[in-house]
């Protein structure tokens, strides 16, 4: 984080009322001198555990498959297929690059909706579901 960013604050929408999610947020906000006017910019939070069982299943099918040399190869081919994808001219010729996952570019409910669109290419390319990958457990 570079030194003039501030540290982000995350909170949960109670009623009317923003709560601090852990004790550092509300140590965060007691920082906050008292009276002033506060911008807020409201981005929903990111699940780590479902990005991490994303990368999980990838890995499940290459193993199971061989049909990439990584999940991140695999990852990249989702992407090309699913159409998750940015139009670039190169020379005279379109060129599809694959579009970011990141936490910065995408929402929680848009990655829910990239996930759900890779699964079902998954499925149809490969015949793994998310739940046959971890024995129906996920």
């Amino acid at each position: 984080m570079a030194k003039s960013e501030q540290p982000h604050i995350y909170v949960q929408r109670r009623g009317n009322h923003l709560v601090p999610e852990m004790m550092t947020d509300a140590d965060l906000i007691q920082r906050l001198p008292l009276g002033q006017r506060i911008k807020v910019t409201v981005s929903e939070g990111r699940s780590p555990a479902k990005l991490r069982l994303y990368w999980s299943y990838l890995g499940r099918i290459v193993k199971a498959c061989e049909c990439a040399p990584s999940p991140e190869a695999l990852h990249d081919v989702v992407k090309l297929h699913t159409g998750f994808v940015t139009p670039v001219l190169v020379k005279g010729f379109t060129v599809a690059v694959p579009k970011s996952i990141s936490f910065a570019s995408m929402s929680e409910s848009e990655f829910d909706d990239f996930l759900a669109t890779a699964e079902k290419w998954l499925v149809q390319t490969y015949g793994i579901s998310i739940s046959q990958a971890f024995g129906e457990a996920a």
